[in-house]
């Protein structure tokens, strides 16, 4: 239970009172420890996401304030892929999964079913035509066996986004624990709030033009880590 009222306080841009109606509505997941509230990261996120609530600043700053992700690494090992076929959430995933270099001991069927039964849950489409497909738990056991890959659709895909656009990219996630999926959503949110980023989606930019660009960003944060540790 790593965050705070006061975290979450910063996190929305509200007040405390709100905060604490939020609670007595049972509207926001916390826990009651030694006569404070605490709230999880990963249950935040999903909670964001459910809502609808775009991920801010601070929680940018919450992700980056411990150990730094090595992203560029995440998005090498995962991959960039293109002109991925179908017409649908289930064609697309189902033939993204296929491309992507999976671990070993887990079937790229249970991969596809838990990426299926989250978006059952809610979408995760972010708007701007982009989708984090993601399992509502983390599957993955060994942290070298974390990955993002991009994947460009052939044809755009109804995700049910909010913004009504529909999904051309996807950035899947298979990550090792809780932590670390909040770390690397939070930094794909931030990217994707970026018009320049956004802009070499679109046109499908090179693979090495896309990890130039976070390469750049990742410095930054690491700058920003190290300052906050």
């Amino acid at each position: 239970m790593d965050l705070k009222i006061k975290d979450i306080v910063d996190l929305f841009q509200v007040s405390e009172k709100t905060v604490y109606r939020w609670i007595k509505e049972n509207k926001i997941p916390c826990y009651r420890i030694n006569h404070q509230y605490r709230f999880n990261r990963a249950e935040i996120n999903e909670w964001i996401l459910s809502n609808k609530i775009e991920l801010s600043d601070t929680l940018f700053e919450l992700s980056i304030a411990g150990r730094p992700t090595v992203f560029t690494d995440l998005l090498r090992r995962g991959g960039i892929y293109r002109n991925i076929p179908g017409n649908t959430i289930k064609q697309v995933l189902h033939n993204s999964i296929d491309l992507i270099n999976t671990p070993p001991h887990i079937s790229k069927e249970e991969i596809i079913s838990a990426l299926l039964n989250r978006e059952e849950m809610m979408s995760t489409a972010i708007g701007s035509g982009i989708a984090i497909p993601h399992p509502r738990n983390p599957m993955i056991t060994n942290i070298q066996d974390a990955c993002i890959a991009i994947c460009f659709l052939q044809n755009a895909v109804d995700f049910n986004a909010l913004d009504g656009k529909a999904v051309h990219t996807l950035f899947i996630l298979l990550t090792s624990s809780p932590k670390r999926h909040l770390e690397v959503l939070s930094k794909i949110s931030y990217l994707c709030r970026m018009e320049s980023f956004v802009n070499l989606l679109e046109k499908q930019a090179a693979e090495e033009e896309i990890l130039s660009f976070v390469e750049v960003e990742e410095k930054e944060w690491q700058k920003k880590g190290t300052h906050n540790s």
